[in-house]
């Protein structure tokens, strides 16, 4: 009797114990998941300083700078007859090393700026494009020239992310692999508009579409491939405005607060043409022309953003 009781006791003792330290794991567990959840929160929200994006004044053609809290990047170049002004816009910003050029399709209103960043008074990282061949003199001209002075050059594909730094990122949407492959064979007929380099730039809840001189049909590409990863706060305008692009299914996808439009005063185009205009007006969104704000800066913490033009 008296074993009995030794043994019932010495159970009930071990189940305590066991209790106990049940317990203190759960807590331990606890403790790991909410130290988990804390590493998950900051890697969502590891942007830090400010990312600035200019719209730069340089005409009727393209020229974007981004400035994150790590690298500059620039957009494209601008046209052969703004070279001047593309130079003078750097140097109002303060430009001398530019660790990416992105070049989203080789129009000279696109490209035609590269020797001013070949002149000697810049160091360039890193060259992106659309992966396409071209016979133009003047992608040719930026071709040797990037070889000369050891400048490595990359084609991008949708699906490309590149790391802008200070959390920033451009994630591409066009071109798809398959037309990259389909433009690389002897004899394609390319349409250097539709074969730009579309991508977005993500810095915390930031976001803005870069679009090139991309047209209706590329947006609908893109629309049913990526849909769902098209939404931005800011659209820079495709193709200057023209009508050619901003379709109803595009727009209406993007959601823009912002559009952008980079056009030369009194134009040859007529650039923003007025069917866009009144696109953007329906969607309720504000509207920056160059021609008529000169450079337009955006800047953002990634939570909140000002858009500002210089007149």
């Amino acid at each position: 009797m008296k074993f009995l009781k030794t043994l019932v006791a010495f159970l009930l003792c071990m189940s305590l114990l066991l209790l106990a330290g049940c317990g203190n794991q759960n807590a331990s567990g606890d403790s790991a998941s909410a130290s988990g959840a804390s590493s998950a929160s900051s890697q969502t929200s590891s942007v830090s300083g400010t990312l600035t994006v200019k719209m730069l004044n340089v005409g009727q053609g393209d020229a974007i700078l981004i400035e994150t809290p790590e690298q500059t990047v620039l957009v494209d170049t601008s046209d052969v007859d703004e070279r001047d002004k593309l130079k003078k816009e750097l140097k109002k910003a303060g430009v001398k090393n530019i660790d990416k050029v992105i070049l989203t399709h080789p129009h000279a209103d696109h490209i035609g700026g590269m020797d001013v960043l070949f002149d000697g008074e810049y160091k360039i990282g890193m060259i992106y494009d659309n992966g396409m061949p071209s016979t133009s003199k003047l992608f040719t001209g930026y071709l040797k020239k990037a070889k000369a002075q050891g400048v490595k050059r990359q084609g991008l594909k949708a699906g490309d992310v590149l790391d802008l730094g200070g959390g920033a990122r451009f994630e591409v949407l066009s071109l798809g692999a398959d037309l990259v492959k389909q433009g690389q064979a002897k004899g394609y007929k390319h349409d250097p508009n539709n074969e730009s380099v579309v991508g977005r730039l993500v810095f915390g809840s930031f976001t803005m579409l870069f679009t090139g001189d991309a047209e209706k049909e590329t947006e609908a590409a893109i629309l049913q491939s990526h849909r769902d990863g098209v939404k931005s706060l800011v659209l820079k305008a495709p193709h200057h405005g023209s009508h050619t692009s901003s379709s109803k299914a595009y727009l209406d996808a993007v959601q823009p607060e912002v559009c952008l439009i980079s056009c030369g005063a009194g134009n040859d185009y007529g650039h923003p043409h007025k069917e866009t205009l009144a696109a953007y007006k329906k969607i309720k969104a504000n509207v920056f022309e160059t021609d008529k704000n000169g450079t337009i800066t955006i800047t953002t913490d990634g939570k909140t953003y000002d858009v500002k033009g210089e007149k």
